[in-house]
């Protein structure tokens, strides 16, 4: 089995900032590419920033200069920093991994569950 799971997520305020992390656990042979994305209400869920294997990145439009997504190998974890948060980026954040459960594996898309980020004042 595999495990993606968020933490990080909570209510902040307009231009405050907040760290997530996503952290795959279990039957691990080598993960590719991690992404985070995102789902507003009523939404469809969308990229948010993503990191492959060689740690060269991508972000949306909407969040260049002020998102950044890092990873750690040895820790399987991937990172998103947060900064100057807008009232728009209020959403259910996801974690995505590509990942092989063995060296002549496929690579296979996981999900973790979410972790919500509200930016209110």
């Amino acid at each position: 089995q595999v495990q993606l799971v968020e933490s990080g997520g909570g209510l902040v305020q307009p231009g405050g900032s907040l760290r997530l992390s996503c952290a795959a656990s279990g039957s691990i042979f080598r993960i590719g590419a991690m992404s985070w994305y995102r789902q507003a209400p009523g939404k469809e869920r969308e990229l948010v920033a993503r990191i492959s294997s060689d740690a060269s990145t991508n972000y949306a439009d909407s969040v260049k200069g002020r998102f950044s997504i890092s990873r750690d190998n040895a820790k399987n974890t991937v990172y998103l920093q947060m900064d100057s948060l807008k009232p728009e980026d209020t959403a259910v954040y996801y974690c995505n991994a590509n990942l092989a459960r063995s060296a002549l594996g496929p690579f296979i898309s996981y999900w973790g569950r979410g972790t919500q980020v509200s930016v209110s004042s």
